[in-house]
């Protein structure tokens, strides 16, 4: 009888301990959310100081979205896989909206230099390319109509090599040039991300589109976006 309550104290305690967790569960996952916003502000931060890229900067004022990616990995860092998470910004009549979370995987990251990790920033040129980023999963390379292109490592390349591209994108690894190959990369939703920053199910059109929810939170990364 004794062991029997010991056993019972112990499934009631371990329970409780259950219970505790996931109470705090919600609130843990809007601290990592909240971190990738933090983190996307240092990332603009980087492109607005990148004397290489300076003409860079000239494409958030013609971009219709922008997703903003402030850690992407090669294999070996990213839990043996490639990629990295993102948050989802469009503009609107008023200015940029608040973020929707994303996750950007591949197979194989194409990053010079040797690079391991680098901080990347596309920017979404058309409304076909926002289009099929706004799909459940939008495969660069997949679509023929899409056109996607890399910022050049001269001044030159961030004005003319990305004339009429759909996507362009611009990658950096420690303040240097961080050329980076998307081709096959596989970039989708993350509705739980979403979920947990907004306290509710809602999707990325909701967010960024309809502008059913804000986040208080947000704010320092819409006023960054919006001074660019």
């Amino acid at each position: 009888m004794v062991k029997y309550r010991h056993s019972v104290r112990a499934a009631l305690a371990a329970g409780a301990l259950f219970v505790s967790v996931a109470a705090t569960t919600p609130a843990l996952a809007q601290a990592d959310e909240q971190a990738l916003i933090d983190h996307s502000v240092g990332t603009l931060h980087d492109l607005r100081h990148d004397k290489e890229f300076g003409n860079a900067r000239s494409l958030m004022n013609r971009a219709r979205a922008v997703l903003i990616a402030p850690r992407i990995f090669k294999a070996g860092f990213f839990f043996g896989g490639e990629g990295g998470q993102a948050v989802l910004l469009v503009r609107g009549p008023h200015g940029w909206s608040d973020p929707a979370f994303y996750q950007v995987a591949s197979a194989s990251f194409g990053l010079q230099i040797g690079a391991q990790e680098s901080e990347m920033i596309m920017f979404i040129m058309s409304e076909k390319a926002l289009t099929a980023l706004m799909a459940d999963k939008f495969k660069i390379g997949a679509n023929a109509g899409i056109a996607v292109a890399t910022l050049g490592s001269t001044v030159e390349g961030a004005t003319t090599g990305n004339v009429g591209a759909d996507i362009v994108v611009w990658a950096s690894a420690s303040g240097a040039y961080a050329g980076i190959s998307l081709d096959g990369s596989v970039i989708e939703p993350m509705r739980q991300g979403d979920a947990n920053y907004y306290g509710r199910p809602v999707t990325s059109s909701d967010i960024v589109l309809r502008h059913t929810v804000r986040a208080h939170g947000a704010g320092g990364l819409v006023r960054e976006m919006n001074s660019l």
